[in-house]
């Protein structure tokens, strides 16, 4: 068998999908496609030399999403005069105004 598993103390983190990992090398030369990797049941890194790049990679690639950074609410401007604007009479008087013929 080329293959070998390796167990960690700690489990490696799953994969998006939530499927377990495990780390495997590939007892075989670099040249003959050996090397170290971890895999799941729907993806695998490419092999490395380094068992920590195979699972440096996976943790790369499997992280958790980062949450959208949260924008602080405006503050309120104590310099800013409303000036209110009295467009409901204005509009009634205008339509008084052309009820009586008056523009």
């Amino acid at each position: 068998m080329t293959q070998r598993h390796i167990s960690h103390p700690e489990p490696l983190p799953a994969c998006a999908a939530g499927h377990s990992a495990r780390h495997i090398h590939d007892l075989r030369s670099l040249a003959a496609g050996g090397g170290h990797f971890v895999e799941c049941r729907c993806r695998h890194t490419r092999k490395h030399a380094e068992p920590d790049a195979a699972i440096a990679e996976w943790r790369r690639v499997n992280r958790p999403p980062r949450a959208a950074r949260k924008t602080a609410a405006p503050e309120d401007a104590n310099n800013v005069v409303q000036l209110l604007m009295p467009l409901r009479e204005a509009g009634a008087a205008a339509a008084q105004r052309r009820a009586h013929g008056r523009r």
